[in-house]
């Protein structure tokens, strides 16, 4: 969506970044009355942060279900809102993004399952810890009964950010064309799979989206090199 960067309130003449707030609301007089200022460009991010403080705060005191049903909603609320494409320029495929996609999916499957094994809790402890602060575990890590989340994950994130890609990028270089249609190629494969696939096989794909990133944000044609060879 295309939207002005800039606002500015009717009543007290004050301006402010949407960008970064999000809102319409002016933050000096609390005046709803605002018009849009300078040029429109694509706009996709949210303001919110993936915060799971409060929810590792409760692994203590809460059992296992209560602390999964707990992450999943807080995952899901930032997915909800979250975006790759800020003021017009697109950003790096997060991996803030990626981590809380599968740990939404690992809660939701926790409260599902009969039986919890230790490798199990502690693979989700382990995304509760890291997943906002970016950090997901290797693909070697992932017990076998998470495949499909790790793999659904990532698919359901290469999606979402070739989508904003796309948004950004109209007319684009064959070469990025060819890599695109085989990343899609590759994202339709897992889903097929319903994500039962390696995560060494997911996590190349991840791979090759950064690098198909990072060669037109910073026009790095070794960037674009790597993502052909991994696609």
């Amino acid at each position: 969506m295309k939207v002005r960067g800039e606002r500015e309130c009717s009543d007290c003449g004050t301006r402010w970044s949407y960008y970064e707030t999000g809102k319409i609301t002016c933050p000096a007089c609390g005046s709803v009355r605002s018009v849009g200022v300078g040029e429109r460009a694509e706009h996709t991010a949210g303001t919110a942060a993936l915060d799971l403080s409060v929810v590792r705060e409760t692994v203590e005191e809460e059992d296992l279900r209560s602390v999964a049903d707990d992450a999943a909603e807080t995952a899901r609320e930032y997915l909800r809102s979250a975006g790759f494409v800020h003021g017009g320029d697109l950003q790096p495929l997060s991996d803030t993004y990626l981590a809380a996609s599968e740990l939404r999916r690992v809660a939701t499957t926790l409260g599902r399952l009969m039986q919890v094994d230790d490798g199990e809790r502690l693979y989700f402890y382990e995304l509760l810890r890291g997943a906002d602060q970016g950090e997901r575990p290797a693909p070697a890590d992932v017990p076998r009964t998470f495949h499909p989340e790790r793999g659904l994950a990532v698919a359901a994130g290469v999606e979402h950010y070739v989508r904003d890609l796309r948004r950004v990028y109209e007319d684009r270089d064959p070469a990025v064309d060819s890599v695109l249609s085989a990343v899609t190629a590759r994202r339709k494969r897992i889903e097929a799979l319903d994500g039962d696939v390696d995560p060494t096989e997911a996590e190349s794909l991840v791979l090759a989206v950064k690098d198909l990133s990072a060669s037109l944000r910073e026009d790095d044609e070794a960037a674009l090199a790597r993502a052909q060879e991994r696609i």
